[in-house]
């Protein structure tokens, strides 16, 4: 993992990115191409009744809701990592 990564391993962190889904997950192991996530949340923005803050602070609250057990995030499409600890809850 990069030295700028490394404090986010093995933690739960949010993948932002260009679309209206984002990633939140177990940051596992990062590569030239992406990064793995496990026990993992893949979510569209267009699914469900909450604005992305709303839902990413229902999460670090809750728990995520996991539906995924391992999934790759491709590099280009990710635009933020953050820790889920880092989330500002409402």
């Amino acid at each position: 993992m990069s030295e700028s990564l490394n404090p986010l391993a093995g933690q739960l962190v949010v993948l932002d990115t260009h679309s209206t889904t984002f990633y939140i997950g177990r940051l596992v192991s990062e590569h030239p191409d992406g990064f793995w996530l496990e026990q993992a949340d893949v979510h569209h923005q267009d699914e469900g009744h909450a604005t992305r803050e709303q839902y990413i602070a229902e999460s670090a609250r809750d728990g995520v809701h996991v539906n995924r057990q391992r999934v790759f995030v491709f590099r280009g499409t990710v635009v933020s990592i953050s820790a889920l600890s880092d989330i500002l809850r409402e």
